[in-house]
């Protein structure tokens, strides 16, 4: 598959289900936790998509977990990628022990299984949405200071840096003119790689039942729920995991356009 097919279907599809996240609330023929079906009822039956161990209506369940994912994906990752940038411009910019006291903090915080430390922050600070998004943001800002310090640091010994700084220029100088804008081509491809790593990360800690809380739930927590399906013969738990992998897969195939537009390569367009 070309690169330009290969960026086509996934724009589509990340597209149609990020549609389909908005417009749960007019597209989900049931409340999201409204019990209308027989525990386990197989497409047609328990409706479009079947019913889970509830009677729910797991197409208007999948729906509502779309956007739950989407939601804590895309704020997680954007706050990591703003943290992260923002701590490798004044690393890079400052240097002397500014850089070095972030530099060991950052790898510190890498120090530490993602699994363990999200464990004990949600055990401290209680299961929570914004308690998850933050904890997230945290760990993946980590990625981001080491992807962006070493471009920061070569950016801000340039000449032209040079000479705003004798200028008298001011930070937001430095971030908005020079800095950001040659980090670009970089950001994009990690910010999609962070995309499909938050989304991996949400549904893991939800499968362990410490993400999104019933009655609410992420794809993975949907997961989590109907496991007990596979026992009966139904392939409900089957499907919130195939929308994850969509999501990645889509997520993937867009960097990979990112990675090759940016390049050298005289091939991609």
């Amino acid at each position: 598959m070309s690169s330009k097919l290969t960026l086509t279907v996934s724009l589509a599809v990340l597209a149609t289900m990020a549609a389909a996240a908005i417009l749960a609330p007019v597209l989900a023929p049931f409340p999201p936790n409204e019990m209308v079906h027989a525990a386990f009822d197989a497409p047609g039956v328990g409706g479009l998509l079947g019913a889970d161990g509830l009677g729910r209506d797991m197409l208007s369940r999948i729906l509502y977990a779309t956007r739950y994912t989407f939601i804590a994906t895309l704020i997680a990752t954007t706050l990591a990628c703003m943290i992260g940038v923002s701590l490798a411009i004044i690393a890079g910019l400052s240097k002397g022990w500014v850089d070095i006291v972030i530099g060991r903090a950052v790898d510190i915080l890498m120090s530490i299984p993602q699994i363990i430390f999200a464990l004990i922050i949600l055990a401290i600070a209680g299961v929570s949405l914004t308690t998850l998004i933050l904890t997230m943001a945290v760990l993946q800002s980590s990625t981001y200071y080491r992807v962006t310090r070493p471009i920061a640091g070569d950016l801000a010994a340039m000449e032209y840096v040079e000479v705003g700084r004798l200028r008298g220029e001011r930070l937001h100088w430095y971030l908005f003119k020079e800095i950001l804008p040659n980090m670009v081509p970089s950001l994009l491809a990690q910010f999609g790689l962070g995309l499909s790593s938050a989304a991996l990360f949400i549904s893991s800690l939800s499968f362990l039942g410490i993400g999104i809380q019933p009655p609410a739930a992420d794809l993975g927590g949907l997961v989590r729920e109907n496991a007990l399906a596979l026992s009966t013969g139904r392939l409900t738990p089957l499907i919130p995991a195939f929308c994850i992998a969509l999501f990645c897969l889509s997520v993937n195939g867009i960097v990979d356009w990112l990675v090759g537009r940016f390049s050298d390569k005289p091939d991609v367009k």
